[in-house]
Parts: structure tokens; C-alpha cells; sequence
């Protein structure tokens, strides 16, 4: 067979293939955009309404207890093991009347801790502490770590455990952005 025939039959082979593999069977298909299937049975299982609670104050064999309890429930079931892991760790509650800056003692504030929801002002400051407003939501600039800090460590006036007291992460990385989605672009 000499090299005109090898091509021809090379093409007459890839036509027959592709005569073969090509149709119309997809002419009909309704194609229309689909959205996400919320369909089928699902389990939570991460829980963190406010940043590090979760991580800090359950102990490591009740995470997928606590992560699966809904919130209403949780300080009930919670608190005291969250009142021993604060008073274990923070120095600023070596007495049951020594208190935080917001006045909490560590059961109280446990309490309030033990329900790891993020709480939201409707009609006020939204931020987890400005100075006077307290764990009434969430800025994206908001210091998070470092208020809990200050109120795990710092006492009644922040001014015990300064070492312990700050995270000394004082801004994001890059600036956030004044319109939705608010978030910083990446880098």
C-alpha cells in the first residue's frame, strides 16, 4: 500500500468514527440551570457562633456532643464544664467572686459563652465590643480574639495577665472592602 492510500484510508476510518460517535440524541434534553439539592438527611457538624468558644472551653472529647447540641440547649448541658476549662485556665478567676470586665463572674460568663451563638443587635451597634457595646454581633474589623482575651485574662479592668491579654493582631491583612461582599480581595 503506498502513502495516498494509507491517508485515505486513515481519514475514511476517523469520518466512520466520528459518524458513529456523533448524533442528536441530545437535541431534546432540557437544560435547564439547576440550583443546589437540599434533598437527603444532613448532620451538623461544626459549631462556632463566636470564634475560638468552641475551640478554648470544650473539652476534646465533647466536641462532636457539643457541635451536634442545638443552641438552647447548650449552656444547660455545657456551662460547668466551660467554668471549670476558664478557671483551670485564666489566672483572673482564682476566686468565685473575681470578675471580668463586664462584671461576669466565671459562672455567669460561662453562661453566657455556653450558648455559642452570635447574638445580633436589630436596632443597635453591631460589634463584639466597642468599648461600651458588648457581644451584640459581629463587624469584619472587630478584634474578636483579642476581646475574648481580655475578657478570659484581663480581670475586671483588663489590666491582669497583660501578656495574655492580646493577640497583637491589630488589623486584617487587607483592608475590607465598603460595598458587598465586603470581604477583602484575595491577594
Amino acid at each position: 500500500m503506498n502513502f495516498k492510500y494509507i491517508k485515505l484510508f486513515t481519514i475514511a476510518v476517523l469520518v466512520a468514527f466520528s459518524a458513529v460517535n456523533c448524533n442528536d440524541d441530545d437535541d431534546n434534553i432540557n437544560m435547564q440551570p439547576m440550583g443546589p439539592d437540599f434533598s437527603g438527611t444532613y448532620t451538623q457538624e461544626d459549631q462556632m457562633g463566636r470564634p475560638a468558644v468552641n475551640t478554648v472551653f470544650v473539652s476534646s472529647g465533647m466536641k462532636d456532643i457539643f457541635n451536634t447540641t442545638i443552641p438552647s440547649q447548650q449552656s444547660a448541658s455545657f456551662q460547668s464544664m466551660f467554668q471549670t476549662n476558664l478557671e483551670a485556665l485564666s489566672p483572673a478567676y482564682n476566686d468565685p467572686t473575681d470578675a471580668n470586665a463586664l462584671g461576669l463572674t466565671s459562672a455567669q460568663f460561662t453562661g453566657l459563652l455556653a450558648t455559642d451563638v452570635l447574638n445580633v443587635s436589630l436596632d443597635g451597634t453591631t460589634t463584639f465590643f466597642d468599648g461600651t457595646n458588648v457581644l451584640t454581633g459581629r463587624a469584619l474589623a472587630d478584634d474578636v480574639i483579642t476581646v475574648e482575651l481580655l475578657l478570659i485574662f484581663g480581670g475586671e479592668d483588663f489590666s491582669e495577665n497583660p501578656s495574655l491579654s492580646n493577640d497583637n493582631v491589630d488589623a486584617n491583612d487587607k483592608a475590607f472592602l465598603s460595598s458587598f461582599p465586603y470581604l477583602a480581595t484575595p491577594w
